[in-house]
């Protein structure tokens, strides 16, 4: 018999009942250390009191009204996402699948509205992850992502992930009018794209007039030490999907982008009900005010250089468990020489949350405000967790 709820996650057995900053409560009273962060998601850990008060100051006033009308959190996030990154126009979803829907029409509408409707092509990359939508899986193209859920959407070209002459040659196609890619692949194993690789691309979206659209929904919002992980490359692109740890916790996503790119998204080629609603947004402001403030990411970056420090030393003190560190920032992943889940299922035992990827990895994405302490107290239990596969192997 089917359950109520679909069945379609792999749930571990616990059931967190509470949280606080980088803890959460087991119903049966356990206290777990999050290194998952709801997959990048509480990017100031669980139940923040300045976004608890944000949004409950905003539940008291006003929680929905449609986009029918102005609403002045949404106009004041937007504002906000402007004046703190490359673009100039903001459209707010519900989540980064959405983003990447309206990303792809965006990009497609653009062509269209300037005289070449035949460049409806974007590239993706092998390992890729942009949601679970049409578009979505369509994008990253794997098998495991679409198998049964024909026919596709067409219109993306798949390439070997950082295969830059395949790249030079895909690009020269009259159809192709987009390159789509994560500067930190996150799903695909924390593989992060090099600096000149996405300055190459920024090139040769330039040299052939297409263009960039970078997927930041799990590696923007402070997570890799900038505001924004392109920002380590000085390049811009043309649109980027953000959601996670803009909403801290709520859901929130939103495309930003260029007027350029954006010209083509006239009154009528798009909307959401709940997108931009004035709840999701007061916890986005709340949040940008937090973590857009460089004393934070100056933090960020500490305590990133502290934690990678210690995970090098956990990975020389057990080879046979871990191959090597990657990643950037709090963007981190262990990758394995056990298998991912089984290191992810030890780390149950020891009270910890880590969250597995692909290319056997495990990913470790705490809170961007976590302490020293807890750090320190993160390392202590991976390497208990450790020396219990160790013992197993």
């Amino acid at each position: 018999m089917i359950p109520s709820v679909l069945p379609t996650y792999n749930r571990a057995p616990l059931n967190f009942v509470s949280g606080e900053g980088s803890w959460l409560v087991e119903a049966d009273g356990r206290r777990f250390l999050d290194l998952g962060a709801g997959i990048a998601v509480n990017v100031l850990g669980h139940a923040h009191p300045e976004l608890v008060d944000a949004l409950t100051k905003q539940a008291n006033t006003l929680w929905h009204v449609s986009n029918l009308y102005h609403i002045g959190p949404q106009q004041k996030l937007a504002d906000m996402l402007v004046e703190n990154t490359f673009a100039d126009t903001v459209f707010f979803t519900n989540s980064g699948t959405e983003a990447c829907e309206l990303a792809v029409k965006m990009a497609r509408k653009y062509h269209y509205d300037t005289g070449a409707p035949e460049r409806t092509d974007i590239i993706t990359f092998d390992g890729s992850f942009h949601g679970r939508s049409s578009a979505g899986i369509a994008a990253a193209g794997s098998e495991k992502m679409t198998a049964g859920f024909g026919p596709l959407l067409p219109g993306f070209v798949h390439l070997p992930f950082r295969d830059q002459d395949a790249l030079a040659e895909a690009v020269k196609s009259p159809t192709v009018g987009a390159i789509m890619v994560e500067p930190v692949q996150g799903e695909g194993g924390i593989r992060p794209l090099p600096d000149a690789d996405l300055k190459d691309m920024r090139a040769l979206c330039d040299e052939h007039g297409l263009l960039l659209i970078l997927d930041e929904v799990q590696c923007g919002v402070g997570r890799t030490g900038k505001l924004f992980a392109h920002e380590w490359a000085g390049i811009a692109p043309d649109i980027m999907m953000v959601a996670k740890g803009i909403g801290g916790g709520f859901p929130l996503g939103a495309v930003l982008a260029t007027e350029n790119a954006a010209k083509g998204m006239t009154a009528g080629t798009h909307g959401s009900t709940y997108g931009g609603n004035p709840l999701a947004c007061a916890v986005g402001c709340k949040v940008m005010d937090i973590v857009a403030d460089p004393t934070f990411i100056q933090g960020v970056n500490r305590k990133a250089g502290l934690l990678r420090q210690k995970l090098e030393g956990l990975v020389a003190s057990h080879p046979d468990v871990f191959e090597e560190v990657r990643g950037t920032g709090l963007m981190l992943g262990l990758k394995c020489k056990a298998v991912n889940t089984d290191v992810v299922a030890a780390g149950y035992a020891q009270d910890l949350l880590t969250v597995p990827a692909a290319d056997n990895v495990i990913r470790l994405l705490p809170p961007l405000n976590i302490t020293d302490a807890e750090i320190d107290e993160a390392i202590t239990r991976l390497e208990k967790t450790a020396t219990h596969i160790d013992k197993g192997v």
